[in-house]
């Protein structure tokens, strides 16, 4: 049995009471990595463990990915990815691009995900066959824009700050290709990609939960998301994510190794 909608709601819904009220308020922050900054807050602790128990407790032979209590089951059939707040560092600076992010992997493939950003009211959902969003807007099924050159395209990462060595090099060539390019909005980036509003969105250093929820939205609006060398996004690494396969395959030709 898979979950529908309504579950998908329930696990997010649980994860806004514990996020929503912590935004903008001067939560603590812990950082997780010595000699750096990968920060951490009660907020990402409690949405995780909220998620977790409502999965535990309906889908227990259900195996589950997360980013901040661990794993359980990772070879079985279903495997839930969560990342209860993507862009942690946005979070704590109180920019409202950050989301609740809940993926579901069926024999290794993301099949169904949700982006929620309860500040903005916005839920961004893919049930295995369309992608829609909800929200201030109103309700409507996603579809990515058919942008088909680099350079009429818009480009969105988090930070070019990120990339280093010949993968910076790669992403500095294919950045000048495009028409706009833009920092700074985590996983809204790519709802926003599902949405039709940007054409491109490139990333390095990805964990699985940091896109298990975002490649059903993409894939199901209509576009392409992989790694760099064109194989599947499921394991995170250097991603790339495009509108239309023609875009797509420009970008590839670009960030592909040789």
């Amino acid at each position: 049995m898979l979950p529908d909608r309504s579950f998908f709601d329930r696990l997010a819904d649980a994860a806004k009471v514990e996020t929503l009220p912590r935004f903008r308020t001067g939560t603590s922050v812990v950082n997780k990595l010595e000699g750096g900054f990968d920060p951490v807050t009660e907020a990402d602790q409690s949405a995780e463990a909220a998620i977790r128990r409502l999965i535990e407790g309906t889908f227990p032979e259900h195996g589950i990915l997360g980013e901040e209590h661990g794993n359980i089951g990772l070879d079985r059939d279903h495997v839930w990815v969560i990342d209860p707040i993507d862009g942690t560092r946005a979070f704590i600076s109180g920019l409202p691009v950050w989301g609740t992010l809940i993926g579901l992997y069926k024999n290794g493939k993301a099949i169904m995900g949700l982006m929620d950003q309860p500040f903005t009211g916005e839920r961004y959902f893919a049930d295995g066959e369309r992608s829609t969003y909800r929200g201030p807007g109103g309700e409507k099924v996603l579809s990515t824009r058919p942008c088909a050159a680099l350079s009429d395209a818009v480009l969105f990462t988090t930070s070019p700050h990120l990339y280093t060595g010949d993968i910076k090099e790669r992403f500095e060539a294919l950045q000048a290709k495009v028409r706009l390019f833009r920092y700074g909005c985590d996983c809204y980036a790519f709802a926003l990609l599902a949405a039709g509003h940007v054409d491109l969105v490139i990333e390095c250093g990805l964990k699985p939960y940091d896109v298990g929820g975002l490649i059903p939205l993409i894939e199901q609006a209509g576009g392409v998301i992989t790694d760099w060398q064109g194989g599947p996004a499921e394991m995170g690494g250097e991603i790339v994510a495009a509108g239309s396969p023609e875009l797509h395959a420009q970008a590839l030709e670009m960030l592909r190794s040789r």
